[in-house]
């Protein structure tokens, strides 16, 4: 038989904390305001550094602000870029990405999904096929399932 210690340690333990309902993200204030740098990147397209250009623009990507105006403005930069690309060069810019700056760019592939312009869908397509050959089916669920947003 066991023996009854009378242990109550294990009641100090505040269980409360880990209530979903309490969980709060952790935001940065609005005032400090994230987005990959538009001038370097401009400058990357302009000397046809398509793919250093790409790096650029999803480097900093503003998951963890509130400001949507930051977001619309990384956004509408990274689908510049991905407009920019040659199709037969979409491949090489997906294969210079690691997998956590591939799941980035995968949420601007949606992002972009939302929101098409003329001609954006088609290359999109393309963007989300070579993205999906190299991340697999994981990038898409952990880009689906992650509750920041870009």
């Amino acid at each position: 038989m066991s023996k009854n210690t009378g242990a109550n340690r294990f009641r100090k333990v505040d269980v409360d904390q880990f209530n979903e309902d309490n969980f709060q993200d952790e935001l940065i204030e609005d005032g400090q305001d994230l987005g990959p740098n538009e001038g370097e990147v401009a400058s990357l397209l302009n000397q046809n550094k398509h793919i250093d250009a790409l790096k650029a623009a999803l480097s900093n990507p503003p998951v963890a602000t509130k400001n949507q105006a930051v977001k619309d403005q990384a956004a509408q930069l990274v689908l510049r870029v991905l407009l920019a690309f040659k199709s037969s060069d979409v491949e090489k810019g997906v294969n210079s990405l690691d997998s956590t700056t591939l799941d980035i760019l995968m949420k601007y592939i949606y992002r972009g999904f939302e929101t098409p312009s003329e001609g954006s869908s088609a290359q999109l397509l393309t963007w989300h096929e070579k993205v999906f050959a190299k991340g697999g089916l994981g990038s898409i669920v952990r880009v689906l399932t992650d509750r920041k947003s870009v």
